[in-house]
């Protein structure tokens, strides 16, 4: 995605409040209080302040997330960035320095992995203990 120019530019001193929906590439510089729906790569640059959560095919961010991203293929975060909201993508690439408080979920195939499955039931609670304490036994009365 670095090669690529933008389509639609967002710019340092605008603000936009709403949902943004978008076939091409599209670059944020200003602030954007809403979601961001496109079709191809999102540029959220250093000086960007998004709240509201991003669906792309791949992400660059340098700026401040608050919301959650779901790229179909890549999230790129850049040392600047500062991400406070859960990702999903195929592929992850994180820079020292980045601020990430969320989950993440990368998984390469794109499948949703299958639960474990569990070979034995789970062990009872001995008598004694309180099972919403675990570690705490009390004395039989």
């Amino acid at each position: 995605m670095d090669n690529v120019s933008a389509q639609t530019v967002i710019a340092g001193d605008a603000e936009i409040t709403g949902t943004i929906k978008s076939a091409g590439t599209v670059r944020i510089d200003g602030k954007l209080d809403g979601e961001l729906h496109c079709e191809k790569d999102a540029l959220v640059g250093k000086s960007a302040v998004v709240k509201g959560n991003l669906n792309v095919s791949s992400a660059v961010v340098e700026g401040t997330i608050n919301g959650n991203i779901v790229a179909r293929d890549r999230i790129e975060l850049k040392a600047s960035a500062r991400l406070t909201g859960d990702l999903k993508a195929k592929r992850l690439v994180v820079e020292d320095g980045v601020a990430f408080v969320g989950r993440s979920e990368v998984n390469a195939s794109g499948v949703a992995p299958a639960a474990p499955q569990h070979s034995a039931p789970p062990t009872p609670v001995p008598p004694g203990i309180d099972a919403n304490r675990p570690g705490v036994a009390f004395p039989k009365r």
